[in-house]
């Protein structure tokens, strides 16, 4: 399908960033707006430094299977009254000592399971990190297209004016000469504020618009470019069922929620293993000098084989299995509910894109043919076949058309993109796709 557009209307995020210059420029398109975005959002800032914390849970994990080694030193001035051990001993003397510990873990059930873990959660983090960035471009690009949508409003708003200005100054014109009536001269003045105070809220919408996408971008918004001549696409593949299995597969908060039951089902074997014994190899070398006797050195090295096990603990083990397996079911339904939620998500913007086709198909029909209408009618007007009233009708209608118009041309692209962000494969690629239909704007 052909679509009328007004006058002036992951490729991977390595390569999106390599395009930025030195020095950000004011966005201009949909792709500028992103990378401007994507360097300055606080969300996918915080979710980087997330995964950040995160990536160290395994080395700390790992440190309790690896050796430890410590080291402990002192030195002293002391005075010593000694008696009952032969000649009584008085004297200040110097004290000094340390001792090396080595210990290396043998068998540690729960320090596997907590590597296990740690795995688990730096993939939390990742799908978290993921879903930030679709989330990011859905957010940017409903923005960017927020912005032309209010734009092409206000200039319909603009042209409203216009159009019923010129209509009054006809109704007054035909009063002057005995041919009109002041009902309508009065009706005329009234549509006419009316258009004027919709040309305000017009104005308004695009500051907050213009406004939001600033936020994301944090940078000055510049004349954006619109979109171009395009063919309007439904979803391929047509059927929902292929983009609800591609969602069930990819969607990243399906991954997170997967992660995060595993780190559950895995937290019972955790406190169930708090009662298998623990096994270690500890050797220590120890230097002492002075103490207790003034005079007494001594010099010792040994290893041990350590085991250690609780016997009995209260109850704490079992009653910390039972509420790790409470919180795994918890889990178990929270992915449930969250794939029912993802489904029905997947659905609706399916038949939203679906839909959006023939609404856009369906308002450049309707506009077209209230152009048309009100071409007659002005004509009619004139040769005296149609009233003012008539004529105020119709360019109504018209105005009408034209903004239903900009909403279904927006929401149809918009639509597009949001539908990739609820299958969970939404990236730059896609942005890039959306940003070909855009026309540069002169600066």
């Amino acid at each position: 399908m052909s679509v009328r557009i007004p006058q002036r209307l992951c490729a991977s995020l390595v390569i999106v960033l390599t395009t930025l210059t030195p020095e950000p420029s004011w966005s201009d398109n949909l792709l500028e707006s992103y990378q401007q975005s994507f360097v300055t959002d606080p969300s996918l800032a915080q979710a980087r430094a997330n995964l950040d914390a995160e990536m160290q849970n395994r080395p700390l994990a790992r440190s309790a299977l690896l050796p430890h080694m410590g080291l402990t030193t002192g030195f002293g001035e002391n005075t010593a009254g000694i008696t009952g051990l032969g000649n009584p001993i008085s004297q200040n003397y110097p004290s000094n000592n340390f001792s090396v510990n080595l210990t290396q873990t043998v068998f540690n059930g729960q320090a596997w399971t907590a590597l296990t873990q740690a795995n688990d959660r730096i993939q939390v983090s990742e799908a978290a990190l993921v879903y930030t960035e679709q989330q990011l471009a859905l957010k940017v690009t409903t923005a960017y297209f927020g912005v032309l949508q209010a734009e092409a409003q206000e200039r319909v708003a603009g042209e409203q004016e216009n159009l019923l200005d010129n209509i009054n100054q006809q109704t007054k014109a035909t009063l002057e000469v005995g041919t009109g009536d002041i009902i309508a001269v009065h009706e005329a003045q009234a549509r006419l504020d009316a258009a004027k105070s919709d040309l305000i809220k017009a104005r308004n919408t695009v500051t907050i618009a213009r406004r939001n996408l600033q936020r994301l971008t944090h940078h000055p918004v510049a004349p954006l470019d619109d979109l171009g001549h395009f063919e309007a696409m439904p979803p391929q593949p047509a059927q929902s069922e292929p983009w609800v299995e591609t969602a069930l597969a990819n969607q990243p908060l399906i991954h997170q929620t997967e992660a995060q039951l595993r780190i559950a089902q895995e937290q019972v074997e955790f406190n169930r293993r708090a009662r298998w014994p623990v096994v270690s190899l500890q050797g220590v070398s120890q230097h002492s000098l002075g103490s207790p006797f003034p005079n007494l050195d001594i010099n010792q090295k040994g290893a041990s084989l350590n085991l250690s096990m609780p016997l009995f603990d209260g109850g704490q083990i079992s009653a910390s299995v039972d509420q790790a397996q409470a919180q795994a079911q918890a889990s178990v339904q929270a992915l449930a509910g969250l794939r029912d939620e993802v489904t029905l998500n997947t659905q609706t913007a399916f038949l939203n894109l679906q839909d959006s086709v023939a609404q856009l198909h369906a308002a450049e029909v309707a506009a077209s043919s209230a152009k048309v209408s009100l071409e007659g009618t002005r004509a009619g007007f004139e040769v005296g076949t149609r009233s003012i009233i008539d004529l105020l009708n119709v360019a109504t209608d018209f105005i009408r058309a034209e903004q239903n118009y900009n909403v279904a041309l927006y929401a149809h692209v918009v639509a597009r993109i949001n539908l990739k962000a609820a299958a969970g494969i939404l990236t730059v690629a896609d942005l890039e796709s959306v940003n070909s239909l855009l026309i540069h704007s002169p600066r």
